[in-house]
């Protein structure tokens, strides 16, 4: 396979976005990471999740400020099969709070009448 194929099926990978709905009924669009290969970003949110379960929620900040985030980080990885990013929301610590019970949003189908 040509490398301008694989970088090319990466990208695509690395832009799907997926929405979940937040324990307040907000809805976010996440933006799916590569789980082997992808890099934390100072400023944006981190979604961890193993299914429709959230196991982690935070961003760089939490990982060198708090030991218990770095664990929880840490084991989440283990257990962990997918990563979505969100861009740097206003109110980082709300934004956490309504997106450690997340769950995928349905998705809707239309129907012809």
């Amino acid at each position: 396979m040509a490398h301008q194929e694989l970088l090319s099926r990466a990208m695509t990978r690395h832009m799907v976005t997926t929405h979940w709905l937040g324990q307040s009924g907000r809805d976010y669009a996440l933006r799916s990471e590569p789980l082997d290969t992808f890099a934390m970003t100072e400023a944006d949110l981190y979604v961890i999740a193993k299914g429709r379960q959230v196991l982690w929620v935070g961003s760089t900040a939490d990982l060198v400020a708090d030991p218990i985030s770095r664990s929880r980080f840490r084991l989440a990885l283990d257990c962990a099969n997918g990563v979505f990013r969100l861009d740097a929301p206003e109110d980082r610590l709300a934004t956490i709070w309504d997106l450690e019970q997340a769950v995928p949003a349905p998705v809707v189908v239309a129907q012809a009448a």
